[in-house]
């Protein structure tokens, strides 16, 4: 069983940053597919981000590629999300989950694990 625990969400305004965390409770996060989605109110969840388990693979949704960059510390069980230019559309909850695989994935049913998800505010 892996836990997934996500921190660092607040509210900023447009333009502005925000980093979040994804600390996993599991022994070696290195045989996990990470990503990134995330839910606005009234919408389904939607692909972020994803990472190989070398962190050297990473795919992005158009909507944030150039904006927002993913990484992994496998050492530390962590993976992150650097938001930079925030938009009030990105505004939504923003979940970390893995997969156990060895190919990214970008479709949520793929993904094993969920964190309970932290909230993204941006305000114009």
């Amino acid at each position: 069983q892996v836990q997934l625990v996500e921190s660092g969400g607040g509210s900023v305004q447009a333009g502005g940053s925000l980093r979040l965390s994804c600390a996993a409770s599991v022994s070696t996060l290195s045989n996990y597919i990470m990503g990134w989605f995330r839910q606005a109110p009234g919408k389904e969840r939607e692909f972020v981000a994803t990472i190989s388990r070398s962190g050297i693979s990473k795919y992005y949704a158009d909507s944030v590629k150039g904006r927002f960059t993913i990484s992994r510390d496998n050492a530390k069980n962590t993976l992150y999300l650097q938001m930079n230019s925030l938009k009030p559309e990105d505004t939504a909850v923003y979940y970390c989950a893995a997969a156990f695989g060895t190919t990214t994935q970008r479709t949520s049913n793929k993904y094993d694990y969920w964190g309970q998800g932290t909230q993204v505010t941006v305000s114009s």
